[in-house]
Order: C-alpha cells, then sequence, then structure tokens
C-alpha cells in the first residue's frame, strides 16, 4: 500500500512539467531565440565573451557573424586552462566538473566542461522530463513500485588541479538527489566502481532480489549484464527475475541490431521500449510517443541548436541554419551552444527531422563515422537498414558490426569490408552478403552507382566474427562499459585490420 502511494505522488509531481514541454513544442523557435539571448547575455563578462563583442549580439544574425563554428580540439586550451583552475572562461559560474568521453575507441578523451547549470537543467532536468513523458503515456504505470536498474559506465571519479572529471554518468550519479538514489540500482558505492566486470558482477548480485520496474543504460552492455543475471539465476528469461519488469530507456547507439535480442529476453508484448538521446555535452531528445521511432527534441535545456546540412558540411568552415530553417528528411550534422559553455560547437552527430511541428529527429550517425572512399556516401542509417532487412530475410541476428573500405590496388576494384558478430548467424553467408548488398543499392542511390557492373565497388566481404571478438578488443582497448561505443563506419581500415589480427 505505501509503495502505491509513493508511486502516485510521485508520477503526479513529475506529470505538472508537462504543460512546459506543451508550451515550447507550440513556441519553439520563440523559446529558443530568447534562449540564445539568454545565454549570450549571461557570458557577456567572460573571456570568451569579451573577446567575441557577446555585449553586440542582439540577434541571431550577429550570433553568427561574430562566434565561430568550432570543433573540441579549437576550444581545447580554454578547457585546460579551466581544468587547471581558471574561471570565468567562457561560463560565468564555478565549473569543477568535465565530463571525459572518447565517442567511440578513440584513444584521445576530451573532457567537456559540466557546469552547475548545465547539470541541473539539463541533464538532471532531462531525467526527470523522461520519466514525466512515460508516465503521461502510460498512466497506470507501477513504475514507482520499484527500482530502476541504472547501468552507467565506468563511474570513477578522479580529481586533478581541484576539477573533477570522470564518464558523465558517474558525474550524474554523484549529484542525484537523495529520492532518485533511493528508488535505483545498484546502490551509489556499486555504480561508482571504476573496474567494469568486477563492477558487472556486483550490479548483478546486488539485483537479482530487488523488484526492478525499469532499465535505463546502452543496448549493446545491458545486454550483457541482462545475460549475466540469466547466467546467475539459471532462468529462462529476464520476467523471472523482475516479474514486474515495464520498461527500458535506451541511447548511445542504434537499438535496431538489438530489438529482437531484448524481445526474447523480455518476452512480454506490451513491454515498452523507450529511446532518449544523450551525450557529455547535453541532453538532446527524448521519444515522447508510445512505440514511437521519432524523437522529440527538447527546447528549453539551456541550449541551443543550430544545424548544417551534410552535403554541404566542411566542419569548422560550414555554414549553419537555425532551428527555423530546418526541413524534413535532410541529413544535418548538430551544432550547440550551451548553458556549459560550449559555444557552436560541432558534438559529430547528424540527425534528420521527421517532423517539424513540433520538432522531431531521428539520428542518423555521426559526421565523421560514414565510408566516402568512393562517392558512395555510405552513413550509418543506410548500413542499418540494409542490416535489418538482410537479418529478416536469412533469420539471423547480429550483436555488433564495423566496416572499412577495400581500396584499390593496380587493376584491383574497391569495395566495403565488413565484420560482423551474430547472436544467431545465417545459414549461408553468401547469401546473406548478397541481400546486404541489394538492400544498399535500394537504400543508397550513390552506393548503387559505384556497383553498377561492379565499375568500382565490388560486392561486399563479409566476415563472420567468433563470438565475444568486439568485447574483447573494447577490453583489450581499455574501453569496456558504459559510453563506449564500436565504430561502426570508418574511411580508414584501423579498425578492420586491429579486429582481423585478433
Amino acid at each position: 500500500m505505501a509503495f502505491q502511494i509513493i508511486n502516485s505522488i510521485i508520477s503526479w509531481f513529475l506529470k505538472k512539467r508537462i504543460h512546459q514541454i506543451e508550451l515550447f513544442k507550440k513556441y519553439p523557435n520563440d523559446v529558443q531565440e530568447e534562449l540564445l539571448l539568454k545565454l549570450i547575455n549571461t557570458a557577456k563578462n567572460t573571456e570568451y565573451g569579451i573577446e567575441k563583442d557577446f555585449a553586440t549580439i542582439h540577434k541571431y544574425t550577429d550570433f553568427r557573424n561574430k562566434v565561430p563554428i568550432q570543433q573540441y580540439e579549437t576550444f581545447e586550451p580554454l578547457i585546460e586552462r579551466c581544468r587547471n583552475g581558471a574561471q570565468n572562461l567562457f561560463w560565468p559560474t564555478s565549473i569543477k566538473w568535465f565530463a571525459k568521453s572518447s565517442g567511440t575507441t578513440n584513444a584521445k578523451s576530451k573532457f567537456i566542461p559540466v557546469s552547475e547549470d548545465a547539470l541541473e537543467y539539463c541533464h538532471l532536468k532531462a531525467g526527470k522530463d523522461m520519466l514525466c513523458l512515460y508516465i503521461n503515456n502510460n498512466p497506470k504505470t507501477q513504475l514507482f513500485t520499484g527500482k530502476g536498474l541504472r547501468l552507467g559506465g565506468s563511474s570513477e571519479v578522479y580529481q586533478d588541479n581541484g576539477s573533477h572529471f570522470g564518464d558523465l554518468s558517474a558525474i550524474i550519479t554523484e549529484n542525484l538527489p537523495f529520492w532518485a538514489d533511493f528508488s535505483s540500482a545498484p546502490s551509489q558505492q556499486v555504480a561508482l566502481m571504476a573496474e567494469w566486470e568486477t563492477k558487472m558482477e556486483a550490479i548483478v548480485n546486488e539485483t537479482i532480489n530487488e523488484n526492478i520496474t525499469s532499465l535505463v543504460g546502452v543496448p549493446s552492455w545491458m545486454l550483457v549484464l541482462l545475460n549475466r543475471v540469466l547466467e546467475k539465476t539459471g532462468k529462462e528469461n529476464i520476467l523471472e527475475v523482475w516479474p514486474n519488469l515495464e520498461v527500458y530507456f535506451h541511447g548511445g547507439v542504434n537499438f535496431n541490431p538489438y530489438r529482437e535480442q531484448y524481445k526474447k529476453l523480455i518476452p512480454k508484448a506490451d513491454f515498452n521500449y523507450y529511446e532518449i538521446y544523450n551525450a557529455s555535452e547535453g541532453f538532446f531528445a527524448i521519444q515522447d510517443k508510445k512505440g514511437s521511432k521519432e524523437l522529440l527534441l527538447m527546447l528549453d535545456y539551456g541550449i541551443f541548436y543550430e544545424f548544417i546540412p551534410m552535403e554541404h558540411y566542411t566542419g569548422e568552415n560550414s555554414t549553419a541554419i537555425p532551428l527555423a530553417e530546418v526541413e524534413k528528411g535532410i541529413n544535418y550534422a548538430i551544432l550547440i551552444t550551451t548553458n556549459g559553455g560550449l559555444w557552436r560547437y560541432l558534438i559529430g552527430d547528424t540527425v534528420k527531422f521527421t517532423s517539424t511541428d513540433p520538432y522531431r529527429i531521428k539520428i542518423t550517425g555521426r559526421t565523421k563515422h560514414h565510408i566516402n572512399v568512393f562517392g558512395e556516401e555510405l552513413i550509418i542509417e543506410n548500413a542499418e537498414e540494409a542490416l535489418r532487412i538482410a537479418c529478416e530475410k536469412t533469420n539471423a541476428s547480429i550483436s555488433e558490426y564495423t566496416v572499412g573500405p577495400i581500396f584499390m590496388e593496380g587493376k584491383e576494384k574497391g569495395g566495403h569490408e565488413w565484420i560482423i558478430e551474430f547472436t544467431k548467424a545465417p545459414k549461408v553467408m553468401a547469401k546473406f552478403t548478397e541481400i546486404l548488398d541489394e538492400a544498399l543499392k535500394t537504400i543508397n542511390s550513390d552506393y548503387e552507382a559505384k556497383r553498377y557492373s561492379n565499375m568500382t565497388l565490388m560486392l561486399p566481404k563479409v566476415h563472420k566474427a567468433k563470438k565475444g571478438l568486439f568485447y574483447s578488443w573494447l577490453k583489450k582497448k581499455g574501453k569496456l562499459g558504459g559510453q563506449h561505443k564500436v565504430p561502426r563506419l570508418s574511411n580508414s581500415r584501423a579498425f578492420v585490420e586491429e579486429l582481423l589480427a585478433i
């Protein structure tokens, strides 16, 4: 009875936010314009604000003309000074937290500044909104009669020169309100363990006897955890361990390659899957409709958005447009200005708008993770749709994959080399390869043109990876867990060669 009362109170409290969400859905461009001027005014007396003459910026065109587009490498000197104790450089309030992120398996780490404003009005606010939108769509939810299992990265926080750095998940865990920690599992002590495999075992041991009602985490790593839960308990599926489980909030990587595996692990027809889109730099979008594959762009988190059409993308020399000028169906790179002090910052992600009233998006990939060695313009969205079709037609399922180019040598034509780790392999690999190739031709006209009569591209070469290959590769690089992701597409053969060597 007490849990039911708690469930009702928390649900009521979270749903109060709905009318504010409806407001920015109704007046999106007004909200964004007002937000930009607020950010500019707040930071006008910082070192960066004075340098870029923020005091004379009164509208978007002023902003676009005075402030350059920048990637991490350009902004890094200011960030390093901030990490070493200097303040009021690019944001006026004290910044002591830095989210360490490498995005994929790249060796170079980024340290993204996380201000108190970004923490409270973006990351933590979004966590509540995620629950708010879910509750709004599922009024009979019993979410708060149990606990939410959150699976973050290797979450130890380190201190250096008075600043703290670690995975974003560690920073959020350190700053959760007491009530959130009370309703979550594992305990903060376990969640902040650094060594990934030890932490996984500790999470399993701590949660198998809890009443878990929701899951939050990256699909690839959550899958590892759930399979360990079944190994430990000897159960056939996850509902035998956690019968009241009702929703999985997922993000970080495309869910499609994992969907069928989750359906087997959680055999419940009305089980809910809700996607979120967040990164070290900010929390951007949340699935706001049940069963939808689109995400609502959240416009009042202290983030001002601009977009660069990928067909005209030239990195920091690109020309950006504001939200008011975007169109449906075009592939855009995202540019953000935030209450963490990032100014016209390229986060490296690409999206397409599925709706402009309200603004809803789907994630299509990364600006650097595509293959265009031969003019084929293959993006992650193409690759994953083709994989879905090939798996569906050959009754196969996959856990991980990566693709690199086969460069032309002498009279040899080029191609693509795929390494795929299957959870259920196709009976005939040649058939799978043929269907994959045909699907790519149908989806991507540039790829089809280069494949015509094997003129430029040969049939793809597809390797069936041994079980656990990608896990071993990530472990070897010290990249297990949380925010670490397998790079899907690359114009280089580096990842493919490393995996083939293993």
